[in-house]
């Protein structure tokens, strides 16, 4: 028994599939962590979708920021936008089905050893508190969908507080999980850069590379941020190896860290 975790999809299915090849993935013994970010922008966001719904007992995932963007336009909110390539699922008869499965998973999953998120874990939150709020914004979507994504879109409030109310709790709440790259000084978002690790502007700061992190008991373990590519250090595992841009797609066995990749398919060069 196994159990891995495998980098941003973005509908390249053809690539996952040959992956799970490539490392004797079995569906019966072992088990799959997907950072997010599971659809779009790819070609075969309707056949990823439908890879973790049909195998839902050994592929766990959770939400990323295209996802969500999935769900909002499911349910008529947000604009649809050139470079999606999501219009298989939205005409697809059963997207009813599909969306309600969606909405029902999660922004955090963990075990006593690593935490799964798509873009990190905002620095000030332990890993109990940080899985505290991530269910404020899973009961939110599960229960009052339509008003949450009326209100997801946006980049405000830029800090944290736990006095913050309403949807600007759930939006800092759902941006810090699925689109947090870089940080500006006293931990404010920065929704701007998303250039290399090496080139990040003094002051900013990776959300990992913040002082006194509070979740170092668990590796986190990403996606997210493709000019980041693969980084196994400082308590974090970073998966998003730019498979949609010609990069890899890459999987990592937890217990060992061994990593095994398959080259994009995409004849474009990821790392411009």
């Amino acid at each position: 028994m196994a159990h891995y975790a495998i980098g941003d999809l973005q509908g390249c299915y053809t690539e996952l599939a040959k992956l799970l090849n490539k490392i004797n993935f079995n569906h019966g013994t072992d088990t799959l962590w997907l950072v997010g970010d599971i659809v779009n922008r790819g070609a075969y966001s309707l056949e990823c979708l439908q890879f973790c719904m049909q195998h839902e007992s050994s592929v766990q995932m959770v939400l990323g920021n295209h996802d969500l963007h999935l769900l909002a336009l499911a349910y008529g909110y947000g604009k649809l936008k050139r470079s999606d390539t999501l219009t298989s699922i939205l005409q697809h008869p059963n997207l009813n089905k599909m969306r309600d499965w969606l909405r029902q998973q999660p922004l955090m999953r963990h075990n006593q050893t690593h935490v799964l998120v798509h873009a990190g874990l905002f620095p000030e939150w332990t890993v109990a508190q940080s899985a505290q709020l991530a269910h404020e914004v899973e009961q939110e979507l599960h229960h009052n969908p339509r008003g949450y994504f009326a209100n997801m879109y946006g980049n405000q409030p830029e800090f944290w507080s736990p006095d913050l109310e309403g949807y600007d709790r759930l939006r800092f709440i759902t941006n810090a999980f699925t689109r947090m790259r870089v940080l500006n000084p006293n931990n404010g978002l920065d929704h701007q850069y998303k250039n290399v690790y090496h080139n990040i502007p003094t002051p900013q700061y990776a959300w990992f590379d913040a002082p006194n992190r509070q979740h170092l008991s668990h590796q986190i373990v990403f996606g997210h941020w493709s000019a980041l590519g693969f980084l196994n250090e400082k308590q974090i595992i970073a998966l998003d190896t730019g498979a949609l841009w010609g990069g890899q797609l890459t999987a990592i066995n937890l217990a060992t860290e061994e990593i095994t990749q398959i080259q994009s398919e995409n004849q474009t060069n990821w790392r411009k």
